[in-house]
C-alpha cells in the first residue's frame, strides 16, 4: 500500500531525476553530447519511525550535485553544488554493484535487517529520460545489503552535503 508520505518521496524523487535529466537532455541524437553514456544518479532517503533525515540528492555527470531537504535536515529545501566530475565518476564506480539491468527496477536484499530504519531509492537516469532503480531498507546486519548500508552512511560526506542532510528535530514536528 502506497502512503501518502511515500508518494510524495516518489513524487520528490521523480522530480529530481526530471530536473537532473532534463538539462542534459538533448533535443535530438545528433546533438547529443559525448558524455560516454553517462547517466545522473539520484539518490532518494526515506523516513523511518524515528526523527531520521529525509531527503533527495542528485549528481550529474558532471558533478553538479542537487540536494533537497524534506524533513528532519538542517537544510529544508533546495541547494545546490559542485563537487567535480571525479565525484560523479567515484559514486557511480561504488554504486555499480548494486545496479539492476539498465532499465529494471530490483530491491537490494539482506539476509538480516533491522526495522523501522529510513528506505533508500538510487535512480539512474539516462540520456533518454530511462530510469534503473535500487531500493534498499538501511540496516542490513549481513548479506549484500550491508555493504550499501556503508556506502550510503558515506555517500553525505562524499557528495559535500553533510552539513545539509544532518539530521536534526524541530519543536513540533512528528516522527516518521
Amino acid at each position: 500500500m502506497i502512503t501518502i508520505l511515500s508518494a510524495r518521496r516518489y513524487l520528490g524523487l521523480a522530480g529530481l531525476a526530471l530536473l537532473t535529466s532534463c538539462a542534459t537532455l538533448p533535443q535530438d541524437d545528433a546533438a547529443a553530447p559525448d558524455m560516454n553514456g553517462a547517466e545522473t544518479i539520484a539518490i532518494s532517503v526515506g523516513p523511518c519511525f524515528g526523527f531520521c533525515p529525509v531527503y533527495n540528492v542528485g549528481i550529474v555527470p558532471k558533478g553538479k550535485i542537487t540536494f533537497e531537504g524534506l524533513r528532519h535536515t538542517v537544510v529544508l529545501g533546495e541547494r545546490q553544488r559542485e563537487a567535480g566530475a571525479a565525484a560523479y565518476r567515484a559514486l557511480s564506480a561504488d554504486l555499480a554493484p548494486y545496479r539492476p539491468q539498465t532499465g529494471t527496477s530490483t530491491t537490494v536484499e539482506c539476509e538480516a535487517a533491522i526495522s523501522d530504519t529510513s528506505t533508500y531509492t538510487i535512480t539512474w537516469t539516462d540520456l533518454r529520460g530511462n530510469q534503473t532503480v535500487a531500493r534498499h531498507h538501511r540496516g542490513c546486519s549481513s548479506g549484500p545489503g550491508r555493504a550499501l548500508d556503508g556506502l550510503l552512511d558515506s555517500m553525505p560526506s562524499r557528495l559535500g552535503i553533510t552539513d545539509w542532510a544532518k539530521q536534526i528535530t524541530r519543536p513540533g514536528e512528528s516522527r516518521g
